[in-house]
């Protein structure tokens, strides 16, 4: 968002709640592709994703928990600016998600 200048510096596309998802169980259905979290509740909680672009070994395509990263005491009521494929309920405890691009 905004480092390039054909960007906004603002959230425009495909703005959704998120429903963190088994890093276990992922699908392709279930991509943020490349978007950012709003984080709504946190109180020094965590977020665990794998960043935009990660891929797996496991043959499928589709990344798994070892490409994951736990942010810890993330902050709440702002945008976290980390692009996401998928937010994973393993180890998140932050509520109140939403994705945008």
């Amino acid at each position: 968002m905004g480092q390039y200048g054909n960007q906004p510096d603002f959230i425009t596309n495909d703005i959704q709640t998120v429903t963190p998802v088994a890093a276990a169980s992922l699908t392709a259905a279930d991509s943020l592709n490349g978007s950012i979290i709003y984080v709504g509740t946190s109180s020094s909680a965590d977020l665990q994703v794998i960043p935009a672009g990660s891929v797996g070994s496991s043959g499928s395509g589709l990344p798994g928990l070892a490409q994951a990263i736990t942010f810890k005491n993330i902050p709440q009521g702002e945008w976290f600016p980390v692009v996401v494929d998928y937010v994973l309920s393993n180890a998140t405890t932050a509520t109140d998600l939403v994705a945008g691009k």
